[in-house]
């Protein structure tokens, strides 16, 4: 046999070659889940040169997606067969088994990466359920605005297998500069998601009752801002100390005590209350603050509390 190829052949085997080479470079991944976060990952991949496949439980979603060049599958199974790796990032957990449990078989033998936000429990459930039907998988948490997918600022936790982890650790970067690998344990990024939002959610609710206590009192969100930006100036500070304290558990009160802090919310409340606003989220905090000084710990520190919230 000739070993002696025409220059159609040749071209035909180059362009092949130079096609498996970009695969390799740029594999195909499926985004299942198209509201604004998901709509956004995909996005990225398509921005990065990889060939993205998607799916949305109700239609409608994927026109501009589509424009960019991503495929819209027909069905969830058929998006999940269309490569490696699936990323699903819709409401919750619930969501996300209304649409994998269907399709496991064709997720079995191939990675599911979920950026579902819900709890550290439902996450390790979720991972033993994978690794019944024979999916690789991995859970992550988002810990950075829509707008900054893609870029160097975005921010993505992971746990759950290391290996998987790695493997598809070239496509994940794609979603932003920081991919952070935190530990086998498949709920720890889901723990990590739920306490960071708990200082966003708890801070952003006590920033809205203090314009609505500054308002009561004739002082314009803009007047107060300055100095509600100084405030928030002085916590990066703050929370490492209360971190130390609650990591070593000792409380040291002797620059601020829960007696002080009571004290403080009860300031509070007692003008909210003049001004007929809403106290139940300082009433909660004081009466736990409460709690800590008449169980003997009025005099140790803030960071005391993370004991009493502790108890049943």
């Amino acid at each position: 046999m000739s070993h002696i190829m025409t220059d159609k052949t040749q071209r035909g085997n180059s362009e092949s070659d130079e096609g498996k080479r970009d695969n390799d470079k740029h594999p195909p991944v499926t985004v299942i889940g198209l509201g604004p976060m998901g709509r956004a990952l995909a996005g990225a991949f398509l921005k990065a040169g990889h060939p993205t496949i998607v799916w949305n439980r109700s239609p409608g979603k994927a026109e501009a997606l589509a424009a960019q060049g991503a495929v819209l599958a027909n069905t969830a199974a058929e998006a999940a067969a269309a490569s490696r790796l699936t990323i699903v990032c819709v409401r919750d957990y619930d969501a996300v088994h209304e649409i994998v449990e269907p399709i496991g078989e064709s997720l079995s033998g191939r990675a599911l990466v979920n950026l579902t936000s819900d709890s550290p429990i439902r996450a390790r459930q979720t991972a033993e359920w994978a690794a019944g039907h024979g999916i690789d998988y991995l859970d992550g948490a988002i810990m950075t605005p829509i707008t900054t997918i893609g870029q160097n600022s975005a921010t993505v936790l992971y746990s759950g297998a290391k290996a998987v982890f790695e493997a598809n650790r070239l496509i994940l970067s794609r979603i932003g500069g920081a991919s952070v690998y935190l530990s086998e344990d498949a709920g720890r990024a889901a723990a990590y998601d739920v306490s960071l939002l708990d200082i966003f959610w708890t801070a952003m609710s006590g920033y809205i009752h203090a314009l609505a206590l500054a308002k009561a009192e004739n002082i314009s969100g803009k007047e107060l801002l300055p100095f509600a930006q100084g405030i928030s100036g002085i916590l990066p500070n703050i929370m490492a100390a209360l971190a130390e304290q609650a990591d070593q558990g000792q409380y040291p009160g002797d620059s601020s005590n829960l007696l002080s802090a009571a004290a403080g919310l009860q300031h509070i409340i007692d003008t909210a209350l003049a001004h007929g606003i809403d106290t139940s989220v300082l009433i909660a905090a004081n009466h736990i603050a409460r709690r800590a000084i008449d169980a003997g710990y009025g005099m140790e520190g803030f960071a005391r509390l993370t004991e009493e919230l502790r108890k049943k």
